[in-house]
């Protein structure tokens, strides 16, 4: 019978034989053992002994050291092997690899070092195992038993049994990019943040969009804050500017917050309703909690309801510090202004959406970044110092309070470019973890009750979501800087630490890693003398003078737009006596407004609830245009606006191609919308194809709508039940039209003769002037809605 041989050992594996009990003779004539965890120790000794002790201690202590902490004390190591985890770290296979690279973390690389693409390879487990049949279960013969063996079979389903994890208790339905932010110019001269420290600085993004109330599965359109969170990935760590779409919010202090989200949630014992703040256990706790008044004008306003992510402001919400090099600091309010401009929906247009297209803000933002309309956001900051704070009429660390923009004005200080969807939804724009108190070098905090929380909770929150304390790890969290610390362990710890040391001070390691000192980050040294207490401020206790100049300073549209809503959310609440609450509320606002839900909901106007402070300071401001979303219409025209052109059997087939081809120039996207989807022709034989139906892309979904000429594909049109319907919402929802010729036809029929008139949004033109009528229809596109005709049309 044959027998394998083993192979010779190495030289090398030879003279390590045995060497716990062999001795040798060192260069000083002494005898020692060979034992290389001895002889390993023993060599470190000279790197030990050059920290005789602690040098930084002494320092630790007094006010001065506290402002400018010195670096930590290092000692230089006399070989690399001193610091190894292992004598046989350079002993590497295609697993192992070698030696770390000195100070390095590989795993806050680029996410290039995760990318995954299986192109021409096979199916393996997950263990790299190929996978020979991945169609049938293992039986015992054909019809036979499934056998409990088949461990590709259970390796499958068990991981898509756990293919889920906690969604966001809040913002759990989001949308997320990738980008980038362009500093404008240095801002050294208020801070050492890295994104501002020169002028034209790019520094990585990552922003996720969401809605607040919902849950994972529910829909884009609800009426609900909208998330708006920023993470930098900068040279100096991630610093996360974890903001909404709003620039206050409903409540003054952290200790309020599961109270909020509690009664906003469906309620708990039927699970209803989802998405939306309209039903009793919500209102009946903000009507108990004047400080939510402002934030309400808002939530009620169309802010509420964008059209886009694209579309919306972006709001830091608390008042942060800016800290520059040389230790000075002053207050900043980060603002988001998006190039596209300001625009929103009408709810009756947000209610058809959620029912025909749930993802419409996924999609959008999805499919403008894939056209290559990569989306654009400029940042603006209001600066200003402590002494200018303390003299406002209201408290800057009051989270229901904005500065307006007439005391202090926006700072354009760069802009952000998201230019590059997510590979995968799932590994990064579900698992990225945000947090309030992921700061840098020259940002810290204000005393802001509500950041005080948030500072605590986001990470707190991530640790159940994500698995444990090493979500940092997770590729798309971990930041482009080096990480270097004494953490270990924990779940799904991914990092490979050399050495032996975990702690700090030390000497085996040299020191390393050691404290940066002032070159890392530093708290600013804000003077407190105060008692221990739970209380707010005076000025807190002001809730309405804010909520009044926001709507005060809207359009009348808007206004109109505000009332309704409250008429409506207060509508679904089953107990008159909270709508009763809520309207004495809105008195202290406006009575106009207040007598408007009134007389929607069939109420007298109640008296005014009694305020928490009788003589607040007046304000300083009590109109402020930039409050109004018409305040900024965009620098885009109709780029990524979205055209239903109506189409059939007989359309003029040649005032369509001169249509086309102004709007495409001009950056629309343009759909042919029939009967049905695919090919149609024209009326000189020319074919001409539907990408979309009226049936799976009603008319709700379109920024703009041309009406086409062509007798025959009229009548096919005024045929089709669904037709009458298209037109009506795009005149319900104040859209620009374009009929052409015979299309006029179809105008009159969907009862909205006697209103066409270009003033408000509606053209008319003969088939061969299309070209000449094009310029006008783009302007009446870019202009969004023309709510001058804010009304339905009459119906037949």
């Amino acid at each position: 019978m044959a027998t394998n041989k083993k192979p010779p050992r190495s030289s090398r594996e030879k003279s390590q034989g045995n060497q716990s009990v062999t001795a040798a003779q060192g260069p000083d004539g002494v005898l020692k053992t060979n034992d290389i965890v001895v002889k390993q120790a023993s060599a470190s000794d000279p790197l030990v002994a050059a920290m005789p002790y602690n040098s930084s201690k002494a320092l630790e202590y007094g006010h001065d050291n506290a402002v400018a902490p010195p670096p930590g004390a290092t000692a230089e190591p006399g070989s690399g092997a001193l610091t190894a985890s292992t004598t046989t770290e350079e002993t590497g296979t295609a697993k192992t690899g070698g030696a770390a690279r000195p100070g390095t973390n590989p795993t806050v690389a680029s996410l290039d070092r995760v990318r995954v693409d299986a192109s021409d390879q096979p199916l393996t487990t997950n263990q790299g195992v190929p996978i020979g049949d991945n169609q049938n279960t293992l039986k015992a013969g054909l019809r036979g038993p499934s056998l409990l063996e088949d461990f590709i079979l259970r390796e499958k389903i068990t991981h898509f049994d756990h293919e889920r994890i906690p969604e966001r208790i809040v913002h759990a339905r989001g949308s997320g990019a990738h980008g980038y932010f362009e500093a404008y110019d240095a801002l050294t001269q208020y801070t050492r943040a890295a994104p501002f420290a020169e002028k034209g600085k790019i520094t990585p993004v990552f922003v996720r969009f969401s809605t607040v109330a919902g849950e994972r599965g529910s829909k884009d359109t609800a009426r609900d804050v909208r998330g708006f969170a920023v993470k930098f990935y900068t040279d100096e760590g991630n610093w996360d500017l974890v903001g909404n779409n709003m620039p206050i919010f409903f409540i003054q202090d952290a200790m309020k917050f599961p109270d909020l989200v509690h009664a906003v949630k469906p309620e708990p014992h039927h699970g209803m309703p989802q998405a939306a703040s309209a039903h009793d256990t919500f209102w009946d706790f903000v009507s108990l909690m004047p400080e939510s008044t402002h934030m309400l004008m808002w939530v009620m306003s169309d802010r509420a309801i964008p059209r886009s992510f694209r579309m919306m402001q972006g709001f830091g919400v608390h008042t942060f510090r800016m800290v520059n090099a040389e230790g000075k600091s002053v207050f900043c309010k980060f603002h988001w202004k998006p190039l596209q401009g300001t625009h929103s929906l009408v709810w009756d247009e947000a209610v058809k959406i959620s029912g025909a297209d749930p993802d419409f803000h996924r999609r959008d933002l999805w499919e403008a970044i894939e056209s290559g309309e990569f989306p654009e956001w400029e940042l603006g900051l209001q600066i200003f110092s402590e002494e200018q704070a303390e003299g406002f009429s209201f408290d800057v660390l009051d989270p229901t309070k904005i500065v307006p923009e007439e005391l202090v004005p926006l700072l354009p200080v760069g802009r952000m470019v998201l230019n590059r969807n997510p590979d995968n939804f799932f590994a990064e724009t579900e698992q990225v973890a945000f947090c309030a108190a992921h700061i840098i070098p020259g940002i810290d905090f204000s005393n802001d009750p509500l950041l005080a929380g948030r500072i605590h909770s986001y990470a707190d929150t991530q640790i159940t979501r994500l698995g444990g304390p090493n979500f940092h790890e997770i590729p798309i969290n971990s930041p482009i800087a080096a990480v270097q610390n004494n953490q270990r362990d924990g779940m799904h710890r991914q990092a490979l630490h050399r050495g032996r040391v975990a702690y700090e001070p030390n000497s085996l390691a040299g020191g390393c890693p050691f404290q940066a000192g002032t070159s890392g980050f530093v708290s600013f040294p804000a003077a407190i003398a105060e008692d221990k207490v739970r209380g707010k401020p005076e000025k807190f206790a002001e809730h309405y003078a804010q909520a009044t100049l926001f709507f005060d300073s809207q359009t009348a549209v808007e206004k109109a737009h505000i009332a309704a809503a409250f008429r409506f959310e207060l509508s679904k609440v089953g107990v008159p006596a909270i709508r009763e609450r809520m309207l004495s509320s809105l008195v202290n606002v406006s009575r106009e407004l207040a007598a408007e839900v009134a007389a929607g909901l069939g109420m007298a106007v109640p008296a005014a609830m009694p305020k928490a402070i009788a003589n607040p300071q007046p304000p300083e401001v009590t109109v402020s245009p930039a409050l109004s979303l018409m305040a900024l219409p965009g620098e885009c025209g109709i780029r990524t606006r979205q055209i239903a052109v109506l189409v059939a059997d007989g359309v003029h087939h040649a005032s369509l191609v001169s249509l086309y081809r102004a709007l495409t120039d001009a950056g629309a996207v343009v759909h042919f919308v029939g009967p049905r989807v695919g090919m149609f022709v024209g009326d000189s034989g020319e074919k001409i194809e539907a990408d979309k139906s009226m049936e799976n892309s009603p008319g709700f979904l379109f920024d703009a709508l041309v009406v086409p000429d062509g007798r025959e594909a009229v009548r096919a049109l005024a045929g089709n039940g669904h037709t009458m319907e298209f037109i009506r919402d795009m005149f319900r929802h104040c859209k620009a039209i374009l009929a052409l010729g015979a299309g006029r036809e179809l105008l009159e029929m969907a009862g909205i003769g006697p209103v066409m008139d270009e003033d408000v949004g509606i053209l008319l033109a003969d088939g061969a002037n299309a070209a000449e009528i094009a310029p006008a229809f783009i302007n009446a596109v870019a202009a969004h809605r023309h709510p001058s005709r804010d009304s339905d049309p009459p119906t037949k």
